[in-house]
């Protein structure tokens, strides 16, 4: 099971940014996938996660700014960040939890995309 980021980059304060995650490989199920972040000196932390029950969940400082989608058929979830802050600068790191194709459970990142805000 892999996954592909996409989409950091350099944002002004109170700018936007899309994240994209696709998951590719041999699957059964895909329990959860979305997104953590970890910034320089700090310990990895939740953003948003959906479920395949369609539940959300976000971390208490991206609340109301940001929102994840996935896109069932496509294996793929998207994070779409508004009013980015300086403080939201990290790398963002894909997650995706489940059982591949021989049921094994799968636990997988992505290589992280970097998001920086500045002016």
């Amino acid at each position: 099971v892999q996954l592909v980021e996409s989409g950091g980059g350099l944002v002004q304060p109170g700018g936007s940014l899309t994240l994209s995650c696709e998951l590719s490989g041999s699957i059964f199920s895909i329990n959860g996938m979305g997104w953590y972040r970890q910034a320089p000196g700090k310990q990895r932390e939740l953003v948003a996660i959906t479920t395949s029950g369609g539940s959300t969940n976000y971390g208490d400082s991206v609340k109301d700014r940001f929102t994840i989608t996935r896109l069932n058929a496509m294996n793929t979830v998207y994070l779409q960040m508004n009013s980015l802050k300086p403080e939201d600068t990290a790398v963002y790191y894909c997650n995706a939890r489940g059982y591949d194709a021989s049921r094994s459970v799968y636990d997988s990142w992505g290589q992280g995309t970097q998001v920086t805000v500045s002016s």
